[in-house]
């Protein structure tokens, strides 16, 4: 089975509540549509309710009225939310006449909706950059425990399927953070393995890469991933780690037998984690280019919940996609 249908067929078991607060924008609509007809996940669209329904009937859209349609202005939960609001920013100094202004802001109420528990998780960004749909998520929703920063994982699928997972190899991070600390980049390499557990359904074998294996080399860059390699084995011991690999070392087995003698993640690394994050998206959009790879993300993670960030340029088949690698993070992330 092709992995993006193995993502929507664990979607479908899933089952969780995905809010898409751009419920007037007609790329969103028309994939939420497919997504209820699919039954890949339930949907929570926010925007006008007749406008939405108006543009569902000219459209020719059938199943928006199995989506839950909250109109931000005007619904039973605001004051619930907008008192949650305060609570959670009153050390910052909101106070109600603000949360009562923020809230009738989709993407502000989506959030409050995740944090309350009425939705697992967010899709947006068709129509917002990436900058309004985050800066809401990290007031409120923020990272999980333990982590402190926020990265982001492209999926890889390879044609030459002899490398990483059947083809499918995890790369991070290629979109969020330039320069980590040692801490972060284990923090980075924690994060990438789950999500690689959650969407692409195989355990993880991480390997964090630089110019170096096993002390070939010695430079402060080298020590930083040596260093990141130790926390995020101390991290989380359920996962395995290996650092620091060059990337041929972590991906073909003769050349990691050769350097890294013993190695469970030697030659047989499914995740790839990039010293910064210069290295990890040049890496992607050359495997992309070169080897006519598909890269599906980016996919936020890190955060308390998944929320993830849309191109303004996305599909309908992408939003479609993306909503079922959500559900697919939402219920990984139940599982921690």
């Amino acid at each position: 089975m092709e992995l993006l249908e193995q993502i929507k067929m664990n979607a479908r078991r899933h089952n969780k509540m995905i809010v898409l607060p751009e419920g007037t924008e007609e790329r969103t609509l028309k994939a939420a549509d497919e997504v209820l007809a699919e039954g890949i996940a339930r949907i929570t669209l926010l925007g006008n309710p007749a406008e939405i329904r108006n543009m569902a009937t000219s459209f020719g859209l059938k199943n928006i009225d199995k989506a839950a349609i909250v109109d931000p202005v005007n619904h039973p939960k605001k004051q619930q939310y907008i008192d949650l609001m305060v609570e959670l920013r009153k050390s910052k100094g909101l106070t109600t006449e603000e949360a009562s202004k923020l809230i009738e802001d989709p993407l502000y109420l989506g959030v409050m909706m995740i944090k309350s528990g009425d939705a697992d998780g967010e899709v947006a960004g068709a129509r917002n950059t990436t900058g309004d749909v985050l800066r809401p998520a990290f007031q409120y929703v923020k990272t999980a425990p333990g982590i402190s920063v926020v990265s982001g994982a492209f999926i890889m699928i390879l044609k030459d399927r002899e490398f990483g997972a059947d083809g499918i190899i995890v790369f991070a991070d290629g979109a969020v953070h330039p320069d980590p600390t040692d801490k972060e980049l284990a923090e980075i390499a924690v994060a990438t393995a789950r999500t690689t557990k959650a969407i692409v359904g195989v355990e993880p074998k991480v390997a964090l890469l630089s110019f170096s294996t096993m002390g070939s080399a010695k430079h402060p860059l080298v020590d930083k991933v040596v260093s990141a390699t130790k926390m995020a084995k101390e991290m989380a011991p359920e996962f395995m780690f290996e650092g620091e690999l060059q990337v041929d070392a972590a991906l073909i087995e003769a050349i990691g037998q050769k350097k890294a003698p013993g190695s469970k993640i030697a030659g047989k690394a499914n995740v790839l984690i990039f010293p910064d994050l210069e290295c990890g998206n040049i890496a992607y959009k050359l495997v992309e280019r070169l080897a006519h790879a598909q890269a599906i993300g980016p996919v936020l993670q890190g955060m308390a919940a998944p929320i993830n960030d849309l191109s303004r340029g996305c599909s309908v088949s992408d939003i479609i996609n993306v909503i079922a690698i959500t559900a697919n993070q939402a219920a990984g992330i139940t599982r921690q």
